[in-house]
C-alpha cells in the first residue's frame, strides 16, 4: 500500500513554529514514528510552501497512490485551484489538521477542500496523520470486501 502526504505551507517549521499550538516534534521525526507503525505502507512525503507545486504534487501522486493524507495548512481556506485538484483525481483524499480549525479564528472555519476530500480530521495534533492513515486503510479495507 502507497499513501502520499502532501504538507503545505509553514508546514516545514514544526517543532519550532508555534510549539504551543503545534508541538515540539518535527514532521520528520514524526514520520519515522509512522513509517514504524505501520511497516506494509510506502510512505511519499512532500512539503511545499508553494500552491501550484502542491497542486502538481497532487496530480502526480493522485494515480500511483492508495490514497493521499493532505495538509493544505492556510491554503486550506483560499485554494479554489487544490480542491479542484483533489477533485480531478481518482485517489481518495483525507484533509488533516493539526489543530482544530473550527475552534481558531474565523477565517479558519471555512475548509475550500473539505468537499473534494473523502474525509477531514482535525485537532489531534500529529496524531491527526495517524488516524487518516487508518482512515485510508479502512476504506481500502472495506472496498476489498465489496
Amino acid at each position: 500500500m502507497k499513501i502520499g502526504i502532501i504538507n503545505g505551507p509553514n508546514l516545514n517549521l514544526l517543532g519550532k513554529r508555534e510549539p504551543d499550538k503545534y508541538g515540539l516534534v518535527s514532521f520528520e521525526d514524526y514520520l519515522a514514528s509512522l513509517e514504524k507503525l505501520y511497516p506494509a505502507v510506502e510512505f511519499d512525503y512532500f512539503q511545499s510552501n508553494v500552491e501550484g507545486e502542491i497542486i502538481n504534487k497532487i496530480h502526480d501522486t493522485g494515480f500511483s497512490s492508495d490514497g493521499i493524507i493532505l495538509n493544505a495548512g492556510g491554503y486550506t481556506h483560499t485554494s479554489v485551484a487544490i480542491a479542484d485538484a483533489i477533485a480531478s483525481i481518482r485517489t481518495p483524499v483525507v484533509e488533516v489538521h493539526i489543530t482544530n480549525i473550527a475552534a481558531r479564528e474565523e477565517f479558519r472555519h471555512t475548509s475550500l477542500i473539505a468537499g473534494s476530500s473523502a474525509g477531514s480530521i482535525s485537532g489531534f495534533g500529529l496524531d491527526s496523520y495517524r488516524l487518516a492513515v487508518e482512515a485510508i486503510i479502512g476504506k481500502l479495507g472495506k472496498e476489498k470486501d465489496k
